[in-house]
């Protein structure tokens, strides 16, 4: 079973940059990564994903302003987030599926990120 642990979260204001870590034990080549967020009383967003070949994807509203990416010989996978707006104030969860899964069924506890005006 895989366990995911994030870090790197903060607050800072509009404009500035933030980069989440996400650290998977049990991790093996075969899960696909993915970073998602929630407000309190909002539906959960997916942010940006990973697959096992590195194709990468974004929501619209992180486009050219977060990248995701991974290192697969530290078994961590990372976010990294500039421009921030307050729209961007969320708590992020790392998240990982088998890539045969349809959904993903590993989730880290979250990290905080709050952008001020």
């Amino acid at each position: 079973q895989v366990q995911l642990d994030e870090s790197g979260g903060g607050s800072v204001q509009s404009g500035g940059s933030l980069t989440l870590s996400c650290v998977a034990s049990r991790y093996s080549g075969r899960h696909c990564m993915a970073w998602f967020r929630q407000v309190s009383g909002k539906d959960r967003e997916a942010v940006a994903s990973i697959d096992v070949d590195g194709t990468t994807t974004y929501a619209d509203s992180v486009k050219g302003r977060f990248t995701i990416s991974k290192d697969t010989a530290k078994n961590t996978l990372y976010l990294q987030m500039s421009s921030l707006k307050p729209e961007d104030t969320a708590m992020y969860y790392c998240a990982a599926r088998h890539r045969w899964a349809a959904t993903f069924n590993y989730w880290g506890q979250g990290t905080q990120v709050t952008v001020s005006s």
